[in-house]
Parts: C-alpha cells; structure tokens; sequence
C-alpha cells in the first residue's frame, strides 16, 4: 500500500519547510497566525535550541505549551510538561497549526473503583459496628 503524500493548503511539506516561519503564517488559520505573527522569535529561538540538543543527542524538554507547531518541527521528538510531568510528543505533519500543548494533556482518565465502606445505605450498618 502506498502512503499519500501529505499536502497543507496546495503545499506539500518540503515546500512548506523551505518557507519562513511569517511566510507559513499566511496558511494557517486566523487565530493561529496572530499568535505566530506575534511569536515568531520566540518559535525561531525554540527551533535552534532544538537543533543544537538533537545534534548533541540530548532530549528536547520544554514548558512552552502555546508555541505553535511550525513545519520545520515535523519529526521532532519533544517531551511538553503537562504540569506534572513531561509527556513525550511525536510531531507529526497533521499537528502543522495546532500548539503543543494539546498533545500533552492536563487532565488523566479518571477510573473509579468500587465504593468504600459506609459509602452505600447496604454498607452503613456494616460501619457502625
């Protein structure tokens, strides 16, 4: 089975790794390029400290939960705090636009166990003993 080749907005991805991070601005979505507009040195310096630990063979940790995921991260393996601990994220070409912080949620599953005693009306005659 072939893989179909992954397309953004009529781009493909080298060509939307080749642009500049204000360039690629004006193909994502009204809310996202404000905040890359804005941001845009910020993403810069993420991307050659990035680039400088992977070539040290050091994993890439960060607290920047709000930087928007840019072409030239696609491949990256970067661990997001999630305010508790870091949560390894593999980028991929469909995160192009989202930030990184979605990939690392905030809030567990939450799995109830079986009720305590005293908890139920079956269980309350059994707590006063």
């Amino acid at each position: 089975m072939t893989q179909k080749e992954f397309i953004y907005r009529g781009k493909n991805l080298e060509e939307l790794k080749k642009m500049d991070i204000r360039e690629f601005a004006k193909y994502i979505p009204a809310r996202s390029r404000r905040t890359v507009l804005r941001q845009f040195n910020e993403i810069e310096k993420f991307l050659n400290e990035c680039k400088k630990k992977s070539s040290n063979k050091k994993h890439i940790r960060t607290h920047f939960r709000d930087i928007i995921i840019v072409p030239q991260m696609v491949g990256m393996r970067i661990s997001v705090y999630n305010g508790k601990t870091f949560i390894p994220v593999e980028i991929i070409e469909e995160m192009i636009g989202h930030r990184l912080g979605e990939f690392a949620l905030t809030r567990g599953k939450i799995h109830h166990g079986s009720a305590g005693v005293g908890a139920t009306k079956g269980t309350k005659s059994k707590s006063k003993k």
